[in-house]
């Protein structure tokens, strides 16, 4: 009884077409792109500005 449910319910979803889904993942992979890219370019940058703090000019 429960398997005639799930598969009453799985009849009713509407699954996307090739093209949507081809949509879907170009945009995720845009965005995954760019948060790589902003979050690669905040530690590069975090990190020359905490080398350039912490390893100062030892004239002494």
């Amino acid at each position: 009884m429960f398997y005639r449910q799930v598969v009453a319910e799985l009849r009713k979803v509407v699954y996307p077409t090739q093209e949507q889904l081809v949509t879907y993942f170009i945009v995720v992979m845009v965005f995954v792109v760019f948060m790589m890219a902003l979050v690669s370019a905040l530690d590069l940058g975090f990190g020359k500005l905490v080398f350039a703090i912490f390893a100062g000019n030892s004239n002494t």
